[in-house]
């Protein structure tokens, strides 16, 4: 039996997920009753995934500022900059695809009592009251933009506290990583769970009658994720990006796929990061950042509804109103992680540019919720794959100026 458990773990965490992945499937198609129990695995996993990602942030992001030393450079403006970017590109792209591929949609009702933001204003105003949130109410809540701040502030006071104190922090942080790395290798039980509870829950027979919205909110991000960011890190490193782009992929992507959250998602691109031997002090504050604002995904969802709205009620589009969606649902993804149910209630914002009224909005975001089984896992897989593909895309770039040799081949 040792010997079993040895040679399992000598195989690569992605090979062990894609085992767990199989079997996952076999069961839940030949004995869907009898696999039902096991879903117990997959509602563990993401629970321990979700429980110590808010404190390994916290001690992370304190820890590394507590230490951080005076005129040492960090790549956090690189790394906010291609966020930015990499989510209007994908904002701009959908926008481009709907108008090349139109749908229209089956309006649906039983969404209209949701409460939907307002405008920009509020979305922004929901962001920056989550900043001044109760520190022990953003760990709880798993607010993380309110997690980073609090993280950044107590980083500041302890820097010029004794070194006895960081020391006792930055052991607390190590401590709370082993943790993550025990929670990561029961990543196969949970993904074998996650798998069946998907499979035996959600039948693919409700998504059939929105195929075509499907293939091309799908399409866009399969595009932004192969073609778009792949683009942005060749600019800015000038060699082969696909192997640092399917690596992302691969060991972010998969399991962020099946958990469909960002936050839980964080520990695992922490593991990445240090894999991909990153900076601690910049990956420790980008990764929770980009959970937070890196949202390619949410702006794809975004632009393609809002258009298959448009093109269903058959209201004409310009140029510069398409232009004016992109940049707006790039502002809308952005904060996404401050509003109750995500990028899809911040679709009738959206549809509000275009005169459509609330009503018929959130008709759209029962759409939304109906192909939510892919469209959110979809979209978790691009954003949070991107958080790492970004992150080292400017740490390498760092390297590269100061003269050192970078092999993305080698690297990933």
């Amino acid at each position: 039996m040792k010997s079993l458990l040895k040679k399992w773990n000598q195989i690569s965490i992605v090979k062990q997920i894609l085992v767990g992945l199989i079997i996952g499937i076999f069961l839940a198609v030949l004995i869907p009753e009898v696999a039902k129990p096991v879903t117990i695995l997959g509602s563990l996993f993401v629970g321990a995934l979700k429980g110590i990602a808010p404190v390994l942030v916290l001690f992370l992001v304190m820890s590394a500022i507590a230490q951080h030393k005076r005129g040492q450079q960090t790549n956090m403006k690189s790394i906010l900059s291609l966020y930015l970017l990499g989510t209007f590109f994908a904002g701009l792209v959908a926008v481009v695809v709907s108008f090349i591929f139109p749908v229209s949609i089956t309006l649906t009702k039983g969404v209209e009592d949701m409460a939907a933001p307002g405008g920009v204003v509020e979305v922004l105003k929901t962001l920056l009251l989550n900043v001044v949130d109760n520190p022990v109410n953003a760990i709880a809540n798993a607010n993380y933009i309110g997690i980073l701040a609090w993280a950044i502030v107590l980083g500041l006071a302890l820097r010029n506290a004794p070194d006895t104190t960081k020391t006792m922090i930055s052991n607390f942080s190590d401590a709370v990583s082993k943790m993550v790395t025990w929670v990561i290798k029961l990543a196969p039980l949970g993904i074998m769970g996650l798998v069946i509870d998907s499979i035996t829950t959600n039948g693919l027979e409700s998504l059939l009658g929105y195929g075509k919205l499907l293939v091309v909110l799908i399409g866009c991000m399969l595009f932004v994720a192969f073609v778009v960011n792949p683009l942005m890190v060749y600019v800015n490193l000038r060699q082969n990006p696909y192997p640092l782009v399917l690596k992302c992929v691969r060991e972010s992507g998969i399991t962020a796929f099946f958990t469909r959250s960002s936050a839980a998602n964080i520990p695992v691109n922490m593991k990445l990061c240090e894999k991909l031997s990153l900076d601690k002090d910049t990956y420790s504050v980008s990764i929770p950042l980009g959970a937070t604002i890196n949202m390619a995904g949410a702006a794809v969802t975004i632009s393609v509804l809002t258009l298959a709205a448009v093109h269903t009620l058959d209201i004409p589009v310009d140029i510069p109103t398409a232009i004016i969606l992109s940049v707006l649902s790039a502002v809308c993804a952005c904060g996404a992680s401050g509003v109750a149910g995500g990028s899809l209630l911040l679709i009738p914002l959206a549809c509000s540019l275009f005169g459509i009224s609330n009503d018929v909005a959130m008709q759209v975001v029962g759409v939304g919720f109906i192909i939510g089984v892919l469209q959110d896992s979809f979209e978790t897989a691009l954003n949070s794959s991107t958080d790492v593909l970004f992150t080292a895309t400017a740490d390498y770039k760092k390297r590269l100026k100061e003269g050192k040799k970078v092999d993305i081949n080698k690297v990933a």
